[in-house]
């Protein structure tokens, strides 16, 4: 099954398969969640991820949905998933340094890729599944094939990768990153830090053979895994910084919106401004220095002709998609435009190009508009996701 068949990049999709998830979305969803059976048979979970990446659905309507289909408690599960994405996102809206130095890490890794030879053959292998390892190889081609992988076999694959095959996790941060459609930067990231011991310092996510095989139900009894795991090196985290501060549009100006795959669901920009122009930004280059697979750009160029096609009565003119800075900055002079409002987007490819538009003496204005469901959650990830989990309740009585 491809990724375009499994995962159809529109609203209407992510609102058919919400619909078709919400029976399961209380303690049946906590009794299977975490049984991995294989390509096209993931109804343990929900399958929204891609959607959510994109917010072609936001997590604001996933909730309300599942909790006035569910109560608090039946749900708690999954209501706990879907602030676990909130959550790594506001961690590193804290703390962007530590996707910065990811990112030094990784052109480092792949320098080294190209002198170690004994690296790149043990990388390779892993890359195109043929380790040897049946259940790490069947879940490298499913991720290649459908860009999708059960939350379970991540974290079996991260561990594997990281203290079986010995590969440098910022490679298999990477290689997750270049095909997974629901990938960002701040969930794929801290989760692969997560495993090797560096997101909570010592503490590691092993891969058991019998955990593999009961959560697979039979279908893999790997032999020869690492029966130790120990915590990779890391650089001191820095302390969170404050998040910025928000300006406010001025109505009053001759106003663009920037679109991007961060947030595809631009009703909140729009109930309060009305742009001449409107265009989608799409540094999809700004992923990794490797090249994305071709079904990551695809999905997320057509998650936005979808959300151009469905709000173009309010969109002004519409420009062709803009790949950088320069495509930008041309699009700001040919529509004259005094102001770009933007939907705030978290800290990846996304946000650099912003934040150099930003900084450019030849732009205008940009302003970056904020949700209320990240200004009020991602300040409060300070710490674990377990001092986090508290606020649950609060930031679920704000959805009204």
């Amino acid at each position: 099954m491809t990724a375009s068949v499994a995962f159809p990049p529109t609203r209407t999709a992510a609102l058919e398969r919400l619909a078709d998830f919400l029976p399961r979305a209380g303690q049946q969803y906590a009794a299977r969640r975490n049984y991995d059976l294989g390509p096209g048979r993931h109804a343990g979970v929900s399958t929204l991820s891609p959607y959510l990446r994109c917010r072609l659905i936001t997590e604001a309507e996933v909730l309300q949905a599942v909790l006035a289909r569910h109560s608090a408690r039946a749900a708690e599960k999954f209501v706990q998933e879907v602030f676990w994405r909130t959550y790594w996102k506001g961690w590193l809206e804290l703390r962007p340094g530590v996707w910065a130095q990811y990112q030094q890490d990784l052109r480092q890794q792949i320098d080294d890729l190209q002198t170690q030879s004994g690296l790149r053959a043990r990388w390779e292998a892993a890359c195109t599944g043929q380790t040897g390892f049946e259940c790490f190889d069947f879940w490298a081609q499913e991720l290649v094939e459908t860009g999708y992988l059960h939350n379970h076999a991540r974290m079996w694959f991260a561990s594997i990768w990281i203290f079986t095959l010995e590969l440098p996790w910022q490679l298999g941060a990477d290689f997750f990153l270049r095909h997974l459609l629901d990938g960002d930067p701040a969930s794929n990231t801290l989760g692969w830090r997560w495993v090797a011991g560096v997101q909570t310092i010592g503490k590691t996510y092993l891969a058991r053979a019998d955990n593999i095989a009961k959560y697979t139900e039979g279908r893999f009894r790997p032999t020869g895994l690492a029966s130790t795991a120990v915590p990779r090196a890391a650089k001191p985290v820095p302390a969170p910084r404050g998040l910025p501060t928000q300006d406010p549009a001025d109505l009053g100006l001759r106003t663009g919106v920037l679109l991007h795959a961060d947030d595809l669901s631009p009703g909140f920009l729009l109930e309060q401004l009305s742009p001449v122009a409107s265009a989608v930004v799409a540094p999809e280059n700004g992923i990794s220095p490797l090249m994305p697979a071709p079904h990551v750009a695809a999905f997320r160029a057509q998650a936005a002709e979808d959300a151009c096609a469905r709000w173009s009565g309010k969109l002004g003119v519409l420009s062709q998609p803009l790949a950088d800075v320069a495509g930008v900055l041309d699009w700001a002079r040919r529509e004259n435009l005094q102001q770009i409002v933007t939907a705030y987007a978290p800290v990846g490819p996304v946000a650099d190009v912003v934040a150099q538009v930003q900084k450019h003496p030849e732009a205008p204005p940009l302003v970056r508009l904020q949700r209320a469901f990240d200004a009020a959650a991602w300040p409060l990830a300070t710490k674990g996701f377990f001092p986090f989990k508290k606020y649950i309740p609060a930031l679920i009585s704000r959805l009204g």
